[in-house]
């Protein structure tokens, strides 16, 4: 049974699409059985891994307002063992149409959706990957409730804490409600830059506000990093020999040695 982990962080510009392609990925590259979901109406991880997100048809919306099957909306990309369900703005519109789906469906969950989704896959994969929109409310409550764990990316820069007590908070309420076994799976730190002694005391402040939870690779703030999407790679494609290559292939080991003995690898 493969492992559902959400990637989250309600403010923007902190790495979180550019750690859910890049882990994603690399996590394939180690051999393990990968599914990359966007779920933020952005659509930029599905872009970012090759897909032309406009004129799709089979989303994640189409599957969690139960239009399609789950496996209808999976695709194969062109990078090993990644397989994606693409997003593009028709997710946004999720929120307003909640109402009229639960008149339609008694058994609509206005939270609980992505959870049937992708519970009807997860026995096909080592890891699913969850690129969360940033942002708090109904996609980020389907999110938690599907999951077994989250990654919080947290940006090396002076408000580096700034709403993280609101998405932990968010994350409690998530498990008092609909999922009691909730977990952070870990805090990783990306755009570092290691020139600045500010990027250095706050990678220290985040270490001890989280403590163990902290990966102890860092996401360096590369140009090659942000390169990468626009010509629809990860990273270890884009520029094998980039220093992000080596940090998300390092950052995907410690995913993987962290739930060692979890479960068995997909084959």
């Amino acid at each position: 049974m493969g492992k559902i982990i959400s990637l989250v962080n309600q403010k923007g510009g902190v790495g979180k699409t550019t750690t859910s392609i890049n882990l994603a990925a690399s996590l394939g590259l180690l051999d393990k059985k990968v599914l990359l979901v966007d779920f933020d109406p952005q659509g930029n991880a599905t872009t970012g891994v090759g897909v032309e997100k406009g004129a799709l048809t089979d989303t994640i919306y189409e599957a969690i307002i139960e239009e399609k099957e789950p496996r209808q909306v999976v695709k194969k990309t062109k990078f090993k063992n990644l397989d994606l369900i693409p997003a593009n703005v028709k997710l946004a519109s999720y929120e307003m149409n909640i109402g009229a789906l639960q008149k339609m469906n008694p058994n609509f969950s206005k939270a609980g959706q992505l959870k049937k989704v992708l519970d009807a896959l997860r026995d096909n994969y080592d890891y699913i990957l969850i690129d969360c929109p940033p942002s708090l409310g109904n996609l980020i409550s389907n999110a938690l409730t599907a999951s077994d764990s989250v990654i919080i990316p947290v940006q090396c820069e002076f408000f580096a804490l700034e709403g993280i007590l609101q998405l932990l908070n968010t994350i409690t309420a998530a498990r008092k409600k609909n999922n009691p076994n909730l977990a952070i799976e870990g805090v990783v730190l990306t755009m570092l830059d290691s020139r600045t002694i500010l990027g250095l005391d706050v990678v220290e402040n985040i270490r001890s506000f989280f403590k163990e939870k902290v990966y102890d690779t860092i996401i360096p703030r590369l140009i090659v990093l942000a390169e990468a999407p626009s010509h629809g790679k990860p990273i270890a494609n884009y520029n094998s020999k980039s220093k992000g290559t080596q940090a998300y292939l390092n950052l995907a080991k410690e995913v993987i040695e962290r739930n060692a003995g979890e479960k068995e690898s997909v084959r």
